[in-house]
This record gives structure tokens, C-alpha cells and sequence, in this order.
């Protein structure tokens, strides 16, 4: 497999700190699936608020997460040349929340293409900690059109 190192994910995702919440790419296969890592250290930035002394990290940041993975993953199955386009997170369904992600806790990240129309793409997402779900949801994206500038 190709290496999918921070450098590489932010030649495909247009997030950087603090909202790059993708640190390595562990597994991609083309229009299929993709594994991916963010360690969840103290230091970030919404642990101050949320919630001083108990540190979760927030839900919807975690969502965050599985659609920046599944993202990476629709740009990279694309068969039509996108290169300069943007890929947007759509929407969501049936999201749950399983279990709290705190400070230390390695988050993986899989999202799985259900079906692909267009430029729109449904993926299946699960997030995991020491291998037990902590959140799942189905997600979509949406392939932008060239950003010529």
C-alpha cells in the first residue's frame, strides 16, 4: 500500500490545524475502504471546554474525523480527474455514540463506500478504540467542482 502520511492526507483535504483531525492513512484500497489513525492527545484544543477535568472528546468532532477519513477515500476513488476539487461532507445518518474518547485513546477510523452516484459518495463509518466502536454513522460527500483559483 501506498504511504499516507500527514503530508500526503493534506494534499487531499483542504483542514489544518486545529480541524485536521486525520493523522495517517493505515489502509486505503481504492473504492472500496479506508483505515485511517488520529491520536487524541491532551494538548487539543477543544479538551479546554469540553469538559475541564473530564476531557471527551466532542461527537461531532469524531463524525469530523470518519467523514475526513471517508473524504480522502472518495477523492482518491474518483475516476475522473478531480485534482483541485474539494470534497464536502453532505450529510449524516444514523449516528450513535458508544463510547467517551478521552486524552491517550488512538482513534481508528473506517469508513466503507456503499454506493457511489456522480460525485456523490455514501460510506458506512465506524470509529474505534482498542478495537471497540466508540461512534458509527453513515455518512455522504460530495465532489466539488475545480477550484480554478
Amino acid at each position: 500500500m501506498e504511504l499516507y502520511d500527514i503530508q500526503k492526507i493534506m494534499g487531499y483535504l483542504p483542514h489544518r490545524y486545529p480541524f485536521l483531525l486525520v493523522d495517517r492513512i493505515l489502509d486505503l484500497v481504492p473504492g472500496d475502504k479506508v483505515v485511517a489513525l488520529k491520536n487524541v492527545t491532551v494538548n487539543e484544543p477543544f479538551f479546554q471546554g469540553h469538559f475541564p477535568g473530564v476531557p471527551i472528546m466532542p461527537g461531532v468532532l469524531i463524525l469530523e474525523a470518519l467523514a475526513q477519513a471517508g473524504g480522502v477515500l472518495a477523492y482518491v476513488s474518483s475516476i475522473e480527474n478531480i485534482e483541485g476539487s474539494l470534497v464536502y461532507f453532505t450529510g449524516i445518518d444514523k449516528a450513535r455514540f458508544r463510547k467517551p474518547v478521552t486524552p491517550g485513546d488512538q482513534l481508528i477510523l473506517e469508513a466503507k463506500i456503499i454506493k457511489v452516484r456522480s460525485r456523490i459518495v455514501r460510506l458506512d463509518g465506524v470509529a474505534k478504540v482498542d478495537g471497540k466502536k466508540v461512534a458509527e454513522a453513515e455518512l455522504m460527500a460530495a465532489i466539488g467542482e475545480k477550484n480554478d483559483s
